[in-house]
């Protein structure tokens, strides 16, 4: 007897669970042959102000956490992408690459956690430092993290680009709510069931489905949203940019990257989402 297939029903990860749309609305997705292959969540604007309130919560204890423990999580999250690493690139292969491509993009995005999970103990000593003053007072610099962080993922990376945003945000105790690639929505789907597996907190990482264009104006203008990374045209990117002017918020738009390069990673992106505390403590004489 032959049973009948039993479809995929896609969830975005939310607050460490998997939840629909609030709207209740969802959009057909096909793969690159044009064959049906679920319909994926269109997620609302209130999905994002919910999204962001689950962020609030738990980053503080994120936050609060040492570099030492988020670059332990971070490992922990490369071990469940290994072996799980073909699954991850027939995900890829349904939005159009080639055997070589989707492993190539799996294998750098491990390697890129594994990149990131080092920096998480080593970026305060490089950005922080003790400053000489002219006065009775002990003076040093620390890094704190900013807050809640959107990003607006890479539709041409859906995986690698999406990480190589997420990872240095959350490297330093941010919490982040991500748009996935809104052209390869699956890979971001299957991350979320990886992420619910792994030691990271629920809420510190949201996976969030649906159209760019309803959905960017409340990331730039959201006032707890404190920073937005996004790989978006340049009319995106004036949207953004102008919503953020009335919140201050830091926003990083890229247009062009090769995200298997060198300038894909490293201090510099970790430094564009933290923000400097200074300290003057007096030195009896």
């Amino acid at each position: 007897m032959t049973r009948l297939t039993v479809t995929k029903t896609p969830k975005c990860y939310v607050g460490g669970a998997f939840i629909r749309s609030e709207s209740g609305r969802v959009r057909a997705w096909a793969d690159v042959k044009g064959n049906f292959f679920a319909n994926f969540p269109l997620c609302s604007r209130k999905d994002v102000r919910n999204a962001v309130e689950v962020a609030a919560k738990a980053g503080s204890a994120w936050a609060s956490r040492s570099g030492y423990n988020r670059g332990q999580i971070l490992y922990r999250l490369a071990e469940m992408l290994e072996p799980r690493a073909e699954e991850m690139a027939q995900a890829l292969q349904l939005s159009g690459f080639s055997p070589e491509e989707a492993m190539r993009e799996v294998n750098a995005t491990i390697e890129r956690i594994v990149h990131y999970a080092g920096w998480t103990d080593k970026y305060q000593s490089l950005l922080g430092s003790v400053n000489p003053v002219a006065s009775p007072h002990f003076n040093f610099t620390v890094m704190e993290a900013i807050g809640i962080v959107g990003v607006i993922s890479a539709d041409e990376s859906p995986l690698l680009g999406m990480m190589s945003q997420i990872l240095p945000v959350i490297a330093s105790g941010n919490s982040v709510v991500a748009l996935a690639s809104e052209k390869h929505p699956y890979p971001a789907i299957l991350l979320g069931e990886m992420l619910a597996t792994s030691d990271l907190p629920g809420g510190v990482v949201n996976l969030l489905t649906g159209d760019r264009s309803e959905m960017l104006p409340t990331f730039a203008t959201h006032e707890h949203i404190r920073g937005i990374s996004a790989f978006v045209r340049q009319q995106d990117q004036i949207t953004l940019e102008q919503g953020a002017a009335s919140s201050v918020k830091r926003v990083k738009c890229y247009s062009v990257l090769d995200w298997y390069s060198e300038e894909a990673q490293g201090l510099y992106w970790i430094r564009d989402f933290i923000e400097s505390k200074t300290t003057w403590h007096p030195i009896e004489s």
